[in-house]
């Protein structure tokens, strides 16, 4: 597999656990503002700066669950 194809992979992880928030939410991208859902989505899939950042931080929080980082231990 090669680079190309994990990152499209990984974006349409990070869209498919986006889908599951629910409809007329917004979230915060730091100082870029609050997004819908379908804009960030939409940012994800134009693989902007936007897109980008929230890749990085969903797969900050996977890679924080597969640890166990975020359970009390």
């Amino acid at each position: 597999m090669d680079k190309t194809q994990l990152d499209e992979e990984v974006r349409q992880l990070v869209i498919e656990r986006l889908k599951l928030i629910p409809a007329g939410k917004k979230l915060s991208v730091g100082g870029s503002g609050d997004f819908t859902i379908a804009e960030l989505i939409n940012n994800v899939k134009k693989n902007n700066d936007i897109g980008k950042k929230i890749v990085e931080v969903q797969m900050q929080f996977l890679q924080s669950l597969k640890t166990g980082a975020l359970l009390d231990e």
